[in-house]
């Protein structure tokens, strides 16, 4: 028997976004602070803060950052209070062991889904692995898919769980579920009517496509 994929939606700036995720029935909730790239879905990290204890019990909260450091990753954990941390570049695998070792919630590596030494380099060190299209300077959010058919050896030689992310929509999502069959599937831009604001139907949409897909792997 196979397993429900987890759906994160990640990339929310407003409350009411939030609870659209949550109502439409989301695992996972991501907010993006502390980021030296330029995106939309950046919000202050007091306003992350805020956006995570709106989540409710039993949803998790995922910090999604750039941190320069380990110190600096460990303070945006004190100050935000996630569920779980997801680090895009900078920290290699000696660091994010490190980081594991002085926070008290889970810690997810970005990998290059087109480098598959990448996925390796942090094999059980992270809690998770995100398989994502990264940009030159590591960030995500690029809205561009990869080869799910590669993911999907990541999936099997793997010990940590991986989550698929990287252009995702609720009409290819089906798709990558069944053909990577992740622990877990990421969207940001492919639910956005505007960059940073979720198109509320299309959310509800791709949760709904990610569960009948895990539905059909199940069978």
């Amino acid at each position: 028997m196979g397993r429900t994929a987890r759906v994160k939606v990640c990339g929310l700036t407003r409350e009411r976004d939030l609870h659209a995720a949550v109502d439409a029935g989301a695992d996972a909730l991501g907010v993006i602070t502390d980021v030296p790239v330029d995106t939309p879905r950046e919000v202050a990290i007091d306003r992350a803060a805020t956006l995570v204890s709106e989540a409710p019990p039993f949803v998790s909260t995922v910090l999604v950052t750039m941190p320069d450091g380990v110190e600096a990753a460990v303070d945006l954990v004190d100050r935000v209070a996630p569920d779980a941390i997801q680090i895009h570049g900078g920290l290699d695998a000696e660091q994010v062991a490190e980081l594991r070792e002085h926070v008290p919630v889970a810690v997810i590596r970005a990998v290059d889904a087109t480098d598959p030494t990448d996925a390796r380099r942090f094999d059980g060190v992270a809690d998770g692995l995100l398989v994502d299209s990264v940009r030159e300077d590591g960030g995500g959010g690029t809205g561009r898919t990869h080869d799910w058919n590669r993911t999907r050896e990541v999936v099997r030689e793997a010990s940590t769980p991986v989550v698929l992310a990287g252009g995702l929509t609720p009409e290819n999502v089906g798709t990558a579920i069944i053909t990577a069959k992740p622990y877990a599937v990421d969207v940001a831009s492919g639910v956005e009517h505007s960059g940073g604001e979720k198109d509320h139907d299309a959310v509800r949409a791709f949760v709904a496509a990610a569960r009948d897909a895990s539905r059909r792997v199940e069978a």
